[in-house]
């Protein structure tokens, strides 16, 4: 009986703990996401906030969230690839969106990019998580060694 009240005692607590960290601390903060990259681990937001000079004027204020993975590999799709010791952040890949455009200028309808990086490969330090990854491995069965390649990421290599 001391046991389940126990029980039942951390559970209100703890489910006490989430609603609390999960409360917005003001409900007038109005913050933007402008860039969330789950490829480079990067989330920018921006809010107005009041200036400190001049209370009647508000500022923008910009927040980057940069998480460093531990344990990521320079070959992500490679567990046996050396650990990756330098990440490096530029603001316009960061930022940069490549799917085209249609604008209109002069009564014509144009295609255009909003990013002139599009045509190198984006450098990943984790796992995006809409993108296939697989990897090869020797598989040894009847003294036979095959290479086989597994997914890395199920979900997003097989369509539901």
């Amino acid at each position: 009986m001391k046991s389940s009240l126990l029980l039942w005692v951390a559970l209100a607590v703890s489910l006490g703990f989430v609603l609390v960290a999960g409360s917005p601390e003001d409900p007038e903060d109005d913050e933007y996401v402008l860039v969330n990259n789950k490829c480079q681990c990067v989330t920018v937001t921006s809010r107005l906030v009041p200036s400190k000079e001049n209370p009647d004027e508000e500022i923008l204020e910009r927040n980057i969230r940069i998480i460093v993975p531990l344990r990521a590999r320079e070959n992500i799709s490679d567990p046996t690839s050396p650990l990756r010791t330098t990440f490096v952040y530029r603001m316009t890949e960061l930022c940069r969106k490549c799917d085209p455009v249609e604008i209109q200028l002069g009564g014509e309808i144009y295609k255009a990019q909003q990013s002139n990086f599009c045509d190198e490969p984006q450098t990943c330090y984790t796992y995006n998580r809409d993108q296939c990854y697989t990897s090869t491995f020797p598989f040894i069965y009847r003294g036979e060694t095959k290479h086989v390649e597994a997914v890395l990421t199920p979900e997003s290599c097989y369509p539901d």
